[in-house]
């Protein structure tokens, strides 16, 4: 035999309109229900409670002191689903915490320098931002959204791409000086490579031959670190070379503190930056929609 579903909240209701009302015909007609209706839903849930909550004659409606109670209960019970249905109703606008996960290099460059921006826009909201370059799982860390670069793995998160750059493969001028500079792919083997010390998605470092043929080099010999701003000031010190994604490092580039090298092997992979979130339309919370609007609107990579 299948299982009934009880709607309580709608029980409650009925009976609370029922006891106001004295009347079983009056509730249907406010309720727009059937008188029978309304009838066969007091007998389920007295049935269901074990108790007699109303005495019915052709001429008086009776509450019993079972009713009673039940009927003080239900009315408190009503108040707070109105209670919880307002507040959820007032988060159709923008306020409340926001929970935001952020990769190293986006949030110091980027994410950063936005937040005042943003909180005057929206001062009802708040904002908790972690910051990691590891992956982290979104529901497991309670966070609304995360900024991840790279390729995106399948699951069920909404994603939506705030950019993309061309990777480049630099070095400062004072490392070159001191160990030379790479002319082909498979000198970089004789350097000091900077890797991450977590397992990433593309680990090896993609290269494309004169043939066009790719080749793909993984990082030895050198300092691991766990994001990728701790490795843009590693080559900015002379630690080693590294690969990274123009939009972290373009401004190094243009001022001559970091060095494009082996351009001519550049495949021409870019990495894409994206706002990944949980839940979509009507079902995203107005604070995260806000959020990754406004990050749209102002994140030029």
């Amino acid at each position: 035999m299948g299982r009934i579903e009880v709607n309580r909240s709608g029980e409650i209701e009925v009976f609370v309109r029922v006891v106001e009302e004295q009347s079983f015909s009056a509730a249907a007609r406010k309720l727009r229900m059937t008188p029978s209706a309304v009838s066969k839903l007091i007998a389920r849930l007295e049935d269901r409670l074990g108790a007699r909550l109303l005495r019915r004659s052709t001429r008086k409606l009776q509450v019993t002191p079972e009713g009673v109670a039940f009927y003080e209960s239900g009315l408190r019970i009503l108040a707070e689903i109105a209670a919880a249905e307002r507040e959820a109703a007032q988060g159709a606008a923008p306020r409340g915490r926001l929970r935001v996960n952020c990769l190293v290099p986006f949030s110091q460059h980027y994410l950063i320098p936005l937040i005042p921006i943003f909180l005057e826009q929206n001062p009802e909201i708040s904002i908790d931002l972690s910051i990691t370059d590891r992956v982290v799982d979104l529901l497991e860390e309670r966070a609304d959204l995360a900024i991840r670069a790279g390729p995106l793995v399948e699951s069920s998160l909404i994603a939506r791409k705030l950019g993309q750059s061309r990777m480049a493969v630099v070095a400062s001028p004072a490392y070159l000086a001191a160990h030379g500079k790479p002319e082909i792919p498979g000198d970089l083997v004789r350097h000091t490579m900077l890797g991450f010390c977590f397992a990433r998605q593309i680990e090896g470092w993609p290269f494309r031959d004169s043939e066009g043929k790719t080749m793909t080099i993984m990082p030895s010999g050198g300092p691991l670190v766990s994001d990728g701003e701790s490795m843009r000031l590693m080559a900015l010190a002379g630690g080693g070379i590294a690969r990274h994604a123009n939009w972290h490092v373009g401004p190094d580039i243009a001022a001559g503190r970091l060095v494009p090298l082996l351009e001519e092997f550049n495949p021409g992979d870019e990495e894409p930056v994206h706002a990944v979130y949980v839940g979509q339309g009507k079902h995203l919370p107005a604070r995260v929609r806000a959020f990754v609007d406004f990050l749209v609107d102002n994140v030029k990579l």
